[in-house]
């Protein structure tokens, strides 16, 4: 069951929630959009104040397309962003990667991360970043 809160931003706000069945025609839809990974309000309590701060920081930055994740399909797609911490706010140009920022922020720190973050190039894979190099000091991949 959604919270009270959570509920507003899709009936007072209209913010879609999002299932892994549309959600790439949504995310490749909108220029920019950020994406609420709650998980279960109960257990990350801090999820109830990022329900709070998202549609300010949609003010904030309206290029936003926000979205909230159907809580049936947010460990399925949390896989695709590689965040481990709740809640997590996810920014896409596009459907591609930009940058996630997990856990509630001071309000100057969304206001110097959210542009970076969105100035930022799409990364094709949002992973850990470690890039592999063989035993001769030289990148596997070739760069």
């Amino acid at each position: 069951m959604s919270h009270p809160l959570l509920a507003q931003l899709t009936e007072r706000y209209g913010y879609p929630r999002l299932t892994r069945d549309g959600f790439d025609a949504f995310v490749n839809a909108h220029a920019y959009t950020v994406l609420f990974f709650t998980e279960d309000p109960a257990r990350f309590d801090e999820s109830l104040d990022l329900a709070v701060i998202l549609p300010e920081l949609a003010k904030q930055f309206p290029q936003l397309t926000p979205a909230l994740i159907a809580r049936d399909s947010e460990h399925a797609l949390q896989g695709r962003y590689n965040f481990n911490a709740w809640p997590t706010l996810v920014f896409l140009r596009e459907g591609r990667y930009l940058g996630a920022l997990s856990r509630v922020r001071n309000w100057d720190e969304y206001l110097s991360e959210v542009p970076r973050i969105l100035n930022s190039e799409p990364r094709r894979d949002p992973g850990i970043g470690i890039p592999v190099v063989s035993n001769t000091g030289s990148s596997a991949c070739g760069h």
